[in-house]
């Protein structure tokens, strides 16, 4: 089916920057995510390191490949995006060596046609639990789908804080992989963006490629090369995925770009030479920006909702802004839940040792047992989950947007103001305990990220209240001036 006619499609509209180690202001890559995947709910875990016995197997539900387990697994971060049914393509992770995993879907593509299983769910977290810097996580990615297939299309955003990969995967056993220069800038909404590979790169200086990624687009006809025998002019998105585009992508794209850039891009660009350096404070405008005709529909409903064809939309369920450190521990997720826009974005760090309270219900091996079995109490408004109170709040905004965005927007401001202070302050202090008691000094990052956790989460649940109760005395108001 093409996308232009099938709505389920239009949904899968996740955004992700990467900025090279040169091009950003950290002097270490930068990598922004927004996860767009309806109806879920969002839980955090922190995955131990894990040993195996010999001759273990893993397999998932989503997939029929049976993968022969490794020694001993990595711990990780893991975001969850939990689904009635089980969602296999949204969850994000950050593994004990800074190597940062997040996914967007790149239908509609030639491939798509026909049943293929093998590995879906589990490439995301296989990366995580194996890999100890970016460019192995490709490596990792590449034995497992050479060896076993993959189910769908899809680009995986593989970074640590040197170096970020974007490994593209079609259905079937073909993928290509092309890294992010360190002073290069790359965008990308949902679809296939890398188009030349240099075959000579054998050293994997900067592609990876399935062994029979030509031979498999020429067989089904999808590439000729202009010389027999010469592909310097194969292109992998040209090549297996259709000319088709979803609107939302290339509104996105343009809208990015616009502000990356300054300018406008072709579509289906990968990346750009930087021409400035940017920082977290760059990148958070831009994964809360909204469609460029919202501020022209509002003159015809003052109540508009802004969620539709931008980075920030309606089915936006998680942002995070991977700040590497050159101490692991240091690496910030800048994590904003569940659109960026009427939320602000939280400082955890990556050498927290437990999950704030209430960002977490259930603990991580049960989690993982339970990704395809939901239960659906889960999806009710509890009290004692954060992430209820954010969805609360970003359901609340939507019904007069503008109204309450002067209430949230100069308070969101302000947090994130005495985030960047407090933080800058806690790495000093981190590096100082460090070096006498570093059991102390984890200690400390972990009491100082459940502290903005809570905050940000308590704020939520006073900024309902106060948005409501503007509505209400600008109702009462109305009512009362026709007496």
């Amino acid at each position: 089916m093409h996308p232009e006619k099938d709505p389920e499609l239009q949904v899968t509209n996740c955004s992700t920057i990467i900025i090279g180690k040169k091009a950003s202001k950290t002097g270490k890559v930068l990598m922004a995510h927004n996860e767009d995947t309806p109806n879920v709910v969002v839980e955090s875990h922190l995955v131990p390191r894990i040993k195996h016995k010999k001759g273990e197997v893993i397999t998932f539900p989503d997939g029929t490949a049976v993968i022969p387990q490794v020694p001993e697994t990595w711990a990780y971060y893991w975001s969850q995006c939990r689904a009635v049914g089980g969602e296999p393509f949204a969850d994000s992770f950050l593994n004990e060596w800074g190597v940062a995993v997040a996914s967007n879907s790149c239908v509609y593509d030639k491939t798509e046609e026909g049943t293929f299983t093998g590995i879906g769910y589990g490439l995301r977290r296989l990366i995580a639990e194996r890999a100890k810097s970016a460019r192995h996580g490709v490596e990792v990615a590449a034995e497992l789908i050479e060896t076993f297939g993959y189910r769908s299309t899809r680009a995986y955003h593989i970074a640590d804080k040197n170096e970020a990969w974007v490994f593209q995967v079609v259905k079937g056993h073909n993928f290509a992989a092309r890294r992010v220069g360190d002073d290069e800038v790359y965008y990308m909404p949902n679809w296939l963006s890398i188009h030349e590979i240099d075959f000579n790169d054998t050293k994997h200086e900067k592609f990876y490629w399935s062994k029979h990624i030509v031979d498999y687009a020429m067989e089904k006809g999808w590439y000729t090369p202009a010389k027999e025998g010469d592909y310097s002019d194969f292109d992998y998105a040209k090549a297996y995925q259709t000319a088709d585009m979803f609107p939302s992508n290339m509104a996105r794209s343009d809208l990015a770009w616009k502000q990356l850039a300054g300018r406008e891009l072709p579509y289906k660009t990968f990346s750009i030479k930087a021409e400035r350096k940017y920082g977290v404070e760059d990148l958070k405008p831009i994964m809360r920006s909204h469609y460029v005709e919202w501020e022209e529909d509002l003159k015809n409903d003052p109540t508009m909702s802004p969620h539709r064809f931008g980075l920030c939309r309606d089915t936006t369920c998680e942002t995070t802004i991977y700040e590497f450190n050159e101490i692991d521990e240091l690496t910030c997720m800048w994590r904003a839940f569940p659109r960026p826009c009427g939320v602000p974005f939280v400082p955890w760090y990556a050498g927290i040792t437990s999950i704030p309270k209430g960002y977490e219900w259930a603990g991580p091996l049960s989690s993982q047992i339970s990704q395809f079995y939901v239960d659906e109490e889960e999806f009710h408004a509890h009290s004692g989950r954060a992430f209820a109170a954010f969805h609360l709040l970003e359901n609340v905004m939507e019904f007069d947007y503008p109204a309450a965005a002067k209430i949230v927007h100069p308070e969101i401001e302000a947090m994130e103001k005495e985030f960047t202070v407090t933080k800058e302050a806690m790495d000093k202090m981190y590096k100082d305990l460090a070096k006498r008691n570093k059991k102390y000094a984890k200690a400390m990052l972990n009491d100082y990220t459940a502290a903005q956790a809570m905050k940000a989460w308590y704020w939520a649940k006073e900024a309902v209240l106060k948005i409501a109760d503007a509505e209400n005395a600008a109702r009462m108001h109305f009512w009362r001036s026709k007496l």
